[in-house]
């Protein structure tokens, strides 16, 4: 709590103890529907109950907080600066509310991954989670980094080793890729190649084709998933992960794998959070299913 809002419990903390935050709740409403007609439809109290409480809330802070007049109630300085001050209350108070109802549900365990493992996880899911768990799922698809470190994700899939001294990691074997085209694609016919856009291509193997086969791009696409679906409807050549690429029956590989995609892959998970039940056990699980295909990641047929 920073000393700005202690500055401003203080102020008022010892009127606050002789009356209720309903009181308080009550001037929140004549304050910002300008009087009592408008806070009488808010509230459901008669303007005769509301002007009454009104005063008894100024002789109790000893302070006057509205112009009153026949067109309604204006803030004085000293009910601007108290409104000010239970702003910060009533955030609190919401935030509360939320903390009670995140307490009466499961809790949430959020997972980032690149569109390939979660295209795995997705077709995997009953090993993630089970009718017993005590958590609920949030699968966030990105080629973004999984940004843990402001606990925004609880567990990430990355690409390479995190360097954060704040995050605890797991190594989940390498990664490779290779060309794909259509099985029944003539092979001596030279077929055009399918990207997603450069501004898309964060990850290596989405760049390769821009710093490889630039000229000979036909069809660039804005999502990675959709390069599999192309390649298979024999459109063109597509770089993917093995893991993707060996699984379907429709695709072959085009030459050997391309090595200097490979890498290495990582769990990542807060420290400070990764003995939480629920993210443990997601977690446990997770590495559990990739380890058990280390040998399609790795590209071994």
């Amino acid at each position: 709590m920073d000393d700005g809002y202690i500055a401003k419990f203080a102020l008022y903390r010892s009127p606050m103890k002789n009356l209720p935050w309903d009181t308080y709740q009550l001037f929140i409403d004549v304050a910002r529907n300008g009087g009592l007609t408008g806070a009488v439809q808010s509230t459901g109290l008669s303007a005769a109950t509301l002007g009454r409480r009104m005063v008894e809330l100024e002789q109790k802070l000893g302070r006057i907080l509205f112009h009153r007049a026949q067109t309604g109630y204006t803030l004085t300085v000293d009910g601007r600066a108290l409104l000010d001050h239970l702003k910060a209350f009533e955030a609190a108070e919401r935030g509360i509310d939320l903390w009670r109802q995140e307490a009466s549900q499961p809790a949430l365990v959020r997972v980032t991954a690149g569109t390939w493992i979660a295209w795995l996880i997705a077709q995997n899911l009953p090993k993630l989670c089970r009718s017993t768990d005590r958590f609920r799922l949030d699968l966030h698809i990105t080629e973004e980094r999984a940004a843990l470190a402001h606990r925004e994700t609880d567990i990430g899939i990355r690409a390479f080793e995190p360097q954060e001294s704040n995050l605890a990691r797991v190594p989940l074997g390498e990664v490779a890729y290779a060309a794909y085209r259509h099985r029944l694609a003539d092979e001596l016919q030279a077929q055009p190649w399918i990207a997603v856009t450069q501004e898309a291509a964060i990850s290596a193997y989405l760049k390769w084709p821009h710093q490889h086969r630039a000229e000979q791009i036909l069809i660039t696409v804005n999502r990675p998933r959709s390069l599999k679906d192309m390649a298979v409807s024999g459109m063109g050549l597509a770089v993917l992960p093995c893991f993707v690429g060996d699984s379907h029956p429709q695709l072959q590989r085009v030459d050997e794998e391309i090595t200097e995609l490979r890498h290495r892959q990582w769990l990542v998970t807060n420290n400070d959070d990764r003995h939480r039940s629920e993210i443990r056990d997601c977690a446990g699980r997770l590495v559990t299913l990739m380890r058990d295909c280390s040998d399609a990641f790795a590209g071994r047929r």
